[in-house]
């Protein structure tokens, strides 16, 4: 078999070659549009996820600006409610009063109506005693000049009747007068004890309408569900905030000097209001966060009494407590009562043991109406079984 030529031989040898350059090119060409194709779908993959965590962020953002948006409304609703409530209270006191004025008003005017009428039989008597009898005899006495010392004495007797009638009548006219004042302002305080009514019914209307608005914030917030993280972000922010404006308002406190603390009264206060025990001190409140006081459930405007002395240091509403009064006892004695529907005391005011400072409620986006109490030493909370009995 003839050997092919040289040239013949390199000319195959450059077409293999050329062949492998061609494959490998090829090869690398494929390999660089799967990287490509890879790359791509990886930025896209990487996009979706930017853009799902921009969206996430966006939504919580959202959802925050919303629940703030809620909670400010929240708060105004509350205020509402709190200004209702609490026009209805005074309405009722006075009410009371007004009702009291009346009985007493009834009473007198009976009992001058009585009167009246006694003294008007006694003059009358006395005037047909007069006029049938005396008017003739004391005529005959002053014309009979013969018996002048009888004539004096009888005229004497006679002048004495006449001041007697005189002052009895004097006495009449100031109890017809008496009678017609006492009229008169009877009838004033049932006008005013019927305006009342009407003011009190058109105060409930109000106080149900501010209930129905919150109802709705309530409603809407509960749409803006938190995850548990959330939740315990939020209430842990809450406490916060709490601590914050004690510490604030124990570097303000100038206790008066007949306040001496509870340090003595273990096992003798009263609880501030009667009602289930609903949430202990120191039990779990959310993730490691416990409760520092306790949850009272009570019907919506029952009375919140101090447990002991004290004066106000605070009273308005605070995001997570609603309206809340806190009480110094001195000696680094607070108590705290929160949820209310309305604060019947001011900041500075001197309250007894057992006196009215507020009506039991539900403000600050509790869904069931009760009492939250604190006692709190030197800042720090104590548990209140081991004062209240």
């Amino acid at each position: 078999m003839p050997q092919p030529s040289p040239l013949f031989s390199k000319i195959i040898s450059s077409l293999v070659l050329l062949s492998c350059l061609f494959a490998s090119f090829s090869v690398l060409a494929n390999t660089e549009s799967i990287n490509e194709k890879t790359k791509q779908q990886n930025n896209e993959k990487l996009n979706d996820v930017q853009q799902a965590i921009a969206a996430q962020e966006s939504n919580i953002f959202t959802t925050n600006k919303a629940r703030s948006k809620l909670e400010q409304q929240l708060k105004q609703d509350d205020l509402a409610i709190a200004k209702a409530a609490k026009s209805i209270n005074n309405t009722e006191k006075k009410l009371t009063t007004t009702k009291l004025k009346i009985i007493k008003l009834g009473t007198e005017k009976q009992a001058l109506s009585t009167q009246k009428r006694k003294q008007e039989q006694l003059l009358a008597k006395q005037l047909r005693a007069a006029y049938t009898t005396g008017q003739h005899d004391y005529l005959k006495l002053i014309l009979n000049q013969e018996q002048s010392e009888k004539v004096q004495r009888t005229v004497t007797y006679y002048q004495y009747l006449n001041q007697a009638r005189i002052k009895q009548i004097g006495v009449f006219q100031s109890t017809i007068a008496s009678l017609l004042q006492v009229t008169t302002e009877h009838q004033a305080q049932i006008t005013a004890l019927d305006n009342l009514k009407k003011s009190q019914q058109r105060q409930k209307i109000s106080l149900n309408q501010n209930k129905s608005k919150r109802q709705q914030t309530i409603n809407a917030l509960n749409k803006k569900l938190l995850s548990s993280q959330q939740k315990l972000a939020k209430l842990k922010a809450e406490e916060a905030n709490l601590t914050a404006a004690l510490q604030k308002l124990a570097t303000l406190m100038q206790t008066e000097i007949n306040l001496t603390g509870l340090s003595k009264l273990k096992k003798k206060l009263s609880w501030p209001v009667k009602g289930r025990l609903l949430r202990s001190f120191g039990s779990k409140k959310q993730g490691y966060l416990k409760w520092k006081g306790v949850l009272l459930g009570a019907t919506i405007g029952r009375q919140v009494q101090t447990i002991h002395s004290g004066t106000i240091l605070f009273s308005d509403w605070l995001k997570g407590y609603g309206l809340l009064t806190v009480i110094d006892h001195g000696e680094g004695y607070m108590s705290l009562y929160a949820h209310n529907q309305t604060l019947l005391k001011s900041v500075g005011e001197r309250v007894e043991t057992g006196e009215p400072i507020a009506l039991v409620g539900q403000s600050g986006g509790q869904n069931q109406a009760g009492l939250y109490f604190e006692i709190r030493h030197r800042g720090k909370a104590v548990n209140p079984k081991l004062w209240c009995k």
